[in-house]
């Protein structure tokens, strides 16, 4: 395929790359105090992994090759832009930022509100059930605002939902067992239309209907490897998430109980515990048992 540019991608990529740099070296300093960091390295690192993968499945050539040629690279770029890149550029965001960025008022209160476990989950799942309608899947290839504009509603709705898991404000994250049932909800909706591409015996999408489909497959297999990417990549993403949700969960519970004073083996405090050197004491400091009268 020849090179298309896309300098729209390049301007986004860009901006955002300047606004943090202008967030963390003009306005981090004046919002932190002088023991806290502007910025942490892994917050850095998370920062500049999220930007390129954004870069990478939003321009040339996933872009191209998901719009013009097959349907199952357009589905390994959008569970790019909706599982992938926002908790990344969640854990890249400082708390003191996304305060500065979503305040004390209506804004930060709308957030609250849609960042709730039903909210988050509908609107998450609806954009999901909407994108994969033939109607929008068509015209999007045809239109590309609408390609874009659906990209947005991706990330946005995929930003709220992952919130509550590794958002940058503690006061907004789920418990960690609640946490690990919202990502399982999640994992749930997709795979009605991932069941549906998989298992279609004739082509779904009109767009998709042609002979170019690169490595040599046709539009009926494109699409249920599509549909075999949304459902396995997905949900082993959505559950590898989950499962270090609960590693962590028992960490935690462990050390609440050793702060305790708790032996995880025993369950018991261990000021209750008998030791051995505890018996010997109480044996040296008990009187002398009296002696038997002899008998006759």
């Amino acid at each position: 395929m020849s090179f298309q540019p896309h300098p729209e991608v390049w301007v986004l990529v860009l901006g955002l790359a300047g606004l943090w740099w202008c967030a963390v070296t003009k306005i981090g300093p004046t919002a932190v105090r002088d023991d806290e960091p502007v910025v942490t390295r892994s917050q850095t690192t998370w920062f500049v992994s999220a930007l390129l993968l954004l870069w990478i499945a939003s321009d040339w050539p996933i872009h191209d090759i998901a719009e013009e040629r097959n349907y199952s690279i357009h589905m390994v770029q959008h569970t790019l832009l909706s599982l992938v890149v926002p908790p990344m550029f969640l854990l890249a965001t400082p708390s003191w930022l996304a305060r500065l960025v979503v305040g004390s008022g209506r804004g930060y209160r709308v957030l609250r509100m849609a960042t709730r476990l039903v909210p988050a989950s509908i609107a998450f799942n609806a954009v999901t059930i909407v994108t994969h309608w033939p109607a929008v899947v068509n015209g999007s290839v045809e239109n590309p605002l609408l390609h874009y504009g659906i990209h947005t509603a991706v990330v946005l709705s995929a930003l709220l939902m992952w919130m509550p898991v590794c958002g940058p404000l503690p006061e907004l994250r789920f418990r960690l067992p609640t946490q690990m049932a919202h990502l399982f909800l999640q994992s749930i909706i997709p795979v009605v239309p991932a069941g549906w591409l998989t298992f279609a015996e004739t082509v779904v999408y009109d767009a998709y209907d042609h002979s170019h489909q690169l490595f040599g497959l046709d539009a009926v297999l494109d699409q249920q490897l599509a549909g075999v990417v949304m459902k396995v990549f997905g949900s082993f993403f959505l559950w590898g998430v989950i499962f270090a949700t609960f590693v962590r969960w028992i960490k935690e519970h462990e050390g609440d109980e050793r702060a305790r004073g708790v032996r995880p083996d025993r369950r018991m405090p261990e000021a209750d515990l008998l030791t051995w050197d505890e018996v010997e004491r109480q044996l040296a400091a008990a009187p002398p048992a009296p002696a038997e009268p002899e008998r006759a």
